[in-house]
């Protein structure tokens, strides 16, 4: 018989571990503002999750505005500049460091996977106290296609040495749930990035938490033990 392989977490990272979705989305609104574009912040905070790629095609729908190589390029480094400011003051999410640590300590595999890119998810996972040199971490220089393509949770499993049907994607949107199903594992969606349970819920997560302070507390109800 095969052995059972224990239940292991591909966390996301902004709004999951780290309470700094609305830097992103005043970063991005900053960005689009010195571009001339008018956006309301309720849309920006809508599409947080997503690749910076698909959020600007979303936003091209939305307003009616295309947006060429040459502005592309430019908001991708206006929203870096813009959350560099706010990233210095970001915290870790109540009971982040500690449900991380309860899964270090009790030898439960788990990793990161985020749609940012390196560049503005290194500060914050050195405020998080993660090292990626000992922890694997997946951000979006890494793969493909980000969220809600699974290709993020694929290559974290991967890294982990895992296979993706055992494992639970955590995160705070629908595109973290919808990327779940799409890899095949089981969806825990948490409150703490400004989404509802019932949104969360029809995108794919069995379980719904408000932060990582309550899935600690409630760890054995979705395998967190060896």
């Amino acid at each position: 018989m095969k052995a059972r392989q224990p239940t292991s977490f591909l966390f996301d990272l902004d709004g999951t571990l780290v309470d700094s979705v609305y830097d992103h989305v005043l970063a991005w609104s900053a960005a689009l503002q010195e571009e001339g574009i008018e956006v309301s912040i309720w849309r920006i905070h809508r599409r947080i999750g997503m690749s910076g790629g698909l959020f600007t095609r979303a936003l091209a729908r939305e307003t009616g505005i295309e947006f060429d190589d040459a502005t592309l390029t430019r908001l991708r480094a206006l929203h870096a500049k813009h959350y560099s400011v706010h990233s210095a003051n970001t915290r870790p999410l109540p009971g982040a460091r500690e449900l991380l640590k309860y899964l270090t300590d009790t030898k439960i595999p788990w990793a990161i996977a985020t749609s940012g890119r390196m560049l503005t998810a290194g500060p914050v996972l050195k405020i998080l106290g993660v090292d990626p040199d000992k922890v694997p971490v997946i951000t979006r220089d890494l793969v493909a296609y980000a969220k809600p393509d699974p290709d993020l949770f694929l290559a974290a499993a991967e890294k982990l040495g895992i296979e993706i049907e055992t494992a639970c994607v955590v995160g705070d949107s629908i595109w973290d749930m919808l990327a779940a199903q799409r890899a095949r594992a089981l969806g825990i969606g948490f409150l703490s990035g400004g989404y509802g349970t019932d949104e969360l819920e029809r995108s794919g997560a069995y379980r719904v938490f408000e932060d990582p302070a309550d899935m600690l507390a409630h760890i054995d109800e979705v395998g967190g033990r060896r």
